[in-house]
């Protein structure tokens, strides 16, 4: 089992259980972390190893990327399983779908590279190289039908960890103001800590009457966002907590990615943030086949979150839009109506357990 980014990490940790709840004997050997061994699995690397955003970023580190790839496909023909599973982070899963094909081996991939958005000729390279395709947005099977090719939706697995989600009662004892809360999620790699935290903590100056709070994870260095709150001696940080933090948070300003589809399902009202190299940026923009970045806006096919991109993403935008999001301001109760379209659209939990289920099925039939 291959993820390559933290929220792939808990998502394969809730398909491992799902797939030893039938298969107690399964055993896995996985690229990912702390979630995927937690559940069960033997890690071998770790995704902080792998974690390159944006296109001058993963060029710069090609090297590393291949020597990566070299090992886990010698890791793969010595142990030859009976699946390979794949999740998202489609630079590295693609190829080594691919190889797997080559070489005989089984290839499922839960949640699909975002194939829709860009380049999506590459979904002739799914067709070829992956047996099974299990799809967490309902308008991916449409897509991909497209091509030709049938793919099993499952649902979201975001439904199932919120549904799971136990939420810490002393949590909020931790925060010492009794101000409103307002979340900080920067991402969880060291190009989106860098790119878009400073905006978002300039912007913090001018609400004074709030509580901001930074969602840090402890796969990047502490010493990273020392370095960035030194003048902002009010924030505070909770580290590995971002579910508790959007429990009990009026507002949150998100970078786009899983987190912003996260904030709406907790129903925080947010602004989506994104930031990245001027190189990276100018290739995505020629690119990106897709009239929104966010998922939440994705889903909707319409914009329901302000998205503040590159040169938007400024700290007089960002404090502009999160007013309108801060109880009183004219978008909030506009916001989380539209949340609520969100969460019928998406439907219930269940997605690991369906996944997992139809994986044991198509393996032992």
């Amino acid at each position: 089992m291959i993820a390559g980014e933290r929220s792939g990490d808990l998502h394969g940790a809730n398909l491992i259980k799902a797939i030893r709840q039938h298969n107690e004997g399964a055993t896995i050997r996985a690229y990912g972390g702390e979630q995927m061994e937690a559940a069960g699995a033997h890690l071998v690397r770790h995704y902080r190893d792998m974690a390159f955003m944006g296109f001058l970023e993963v060029v710069q580190n090609l090297g590393t990327i291949r020597r990566i790839m070299r090992e886990c496909q010698a890791d793969l023909l010595s142990h030859r399983p009976d699946a390979l599973i794949l999740i998202d982070y489609a630079g590295f899963n693609l190829r080594m779908a691919k190889f797997a094909k080559k070489h005989g081996i089984k290839v499922f991939y839960y949640i699909s590279p975002k194939v829709w958005a860009w380049n999506q000729k590459r979904a002739l390279n799914i067709k070829a190289n992956v047996d099974r395709m299990f799809t967490i947005f309902p308008f991916e099977t449409a897509f991909f039908r497209k091509f030709g090719y049938e793919v099993t939706y499952v649902g979201n697995p975001l439904l199932d960890a919120i549904s799971q989600f136990a939420p810490n009662p002393d949590f909020r004892k931790t925060i010492p103001a009794t101000k409103p809360v307002v979340a900080l999620l920067p991402g969880s790699r060291k190009q989106e800590i860098t790119g878009i935290l400073p905006a978002m903590l300039a912007a913090t100056r001018q609400f004074p009457d709030c509580q901001f709070v930074v969602g840090t994870v402890s796969n990047l260095d502490a010493s990273l966002y020392d370095n960035l709150l030194t003048d902002y001696p009010d924030v505070i940080r909770v580290n590995d907590a971002a579910y508790d933090l959007l429990h009990v948070a009026t507002a949150a300003l998100v970078t786009s990615g899983t987190a912003t589809l996260e904030t709406a399902l907790f129903h925080v009202p947010q602004v989506v943030c994104y930031k990245t190299t001027w190189v990276s940026y100018e290739i995505a923009k020629r690119l990106i086949a897709v009239p929104f970045i966010s998922l939440v806006n994705l889903i909707a096919n319409r914009e329901i979150v302000r998205e503040l991109i590159q040169n938007d993403c400024t700290p007089m935008q960002v404090a502009g839009e999160l007013a309108m999001i801060l109880p009183g301001g004219q978008k909030r109760e506009q916001q989380l109506a539209d949340y609520r379209e969100i969460q019928h659209i998406m439907g219930g939990p269940g997605a690991s357990e369906r996944a997992g289920t139809a994986m044991v099925q198509a393996l032992l039939g």
